[in-house]
């Protein structure tokens, strides 16, 4: 599946260098627009991880390692590589990385989510938190991440989605006219969240979305809404073949 390209001049060929013109600002501008709820969500997709020992996981659309940091706190948890296209957002979550100094051993790597810089069957989990819709193509996007995955590992989508009525309406009201306006004023950069706005309203979510990844050859496909519907964490497994 080819995801239809927004409007506004960003071609997801080249969305990379969108985030690396955000990166400085983008950490505190994740926790104004969500209220902080992103922080909630993201620990959410870490509870998903299966609680197996010595679990491999890849952050894809790592950015500044948000999701990886989350990941590195988890006791089953033994290495992370976060995969990344854009170099401003790796060399501030490499800082981050320093500064932390995380239990679990991790790194960051610059890589193509259609291209992961990775082995087959090499890691034990795949998580990627708002950086699917950004993908040029989505299926191709999963098919690869059921390749790096070993038999029985699990890939973890966390991705924003469309609440039901009545909530949708003012929801769409947010996307559509706040958000943007406050992310041109604090990032500098209002090209970045009209881009935001768009690819949340025309990106697939719900059933539709399972059904990409079970094209993509996943088993066990699930999807758990939070926040009403705003975000939604996709589960899938790929098949043990012992």
């Amino acid at each position: 599946m080819t995801t239809p390209e927004p409007s506004g001049g960003i071609p997801r060929t080249r969305v990379w260098s969108m985030f690396d013109r955000i990166a400085p600002r983008y950490d505190a501008l994740n926790i104004i627009l969500s209220c902080g709820v992103d922080r909630i969500w993201r620990r959410a997709v870490v509870r998903k991880i299966p609680t197996a020992s010595s679990q491999i996981v890849a952050d894809i659309a790592s950015g500044t390692g948000d999701q990886l940091f989350t990941l590195c706190r988890l006791p089953q948890v033994t290495h992370v590589i976060g995969i990344d296209m854009s170099s401003g957002m790796l060399e501030l979550g490499e800082k981050k990385r320093r500064a932390r100094n995380p239990q679990a051993t991790a790194r960051f790597a610059r890589g193509d989510a259609l291209r992961l810089p990775l082995r087959d069957q090499s890691v034990t989990a795949t998580t990627i938190s708002f950086g699917i819709r950004n993908v040029e193509d989505v299926v191709a996007g999963l098919r690869e991440m059921h390749r790096v995955l070993k038999p029985g590992g699990r890939s973890i989508i966390l991705e924003f989605s469309l609440p039901r009525r009545p909530l949708r309406g003012l929801y769409l009201f947010y996307l559509r006219h706040i958000l943007p306006r406050i992310g041109a004023l604090l990032s500098g950069d209002g090209s970045a969240y009209r881009y935001l706005n768009q690819t949340v309203e025309t990106f697939p979510y719900g059933d539709a979305f399972c059904d990409l990844m079970r094209e993509a050859g996943f088993d066990t496909v699930t999807a758990t809404r939070l926040s009403l519907g705003i975000a939604t964490i996709y589960c899938g497994d790929k098949r043990d073949t012992a």
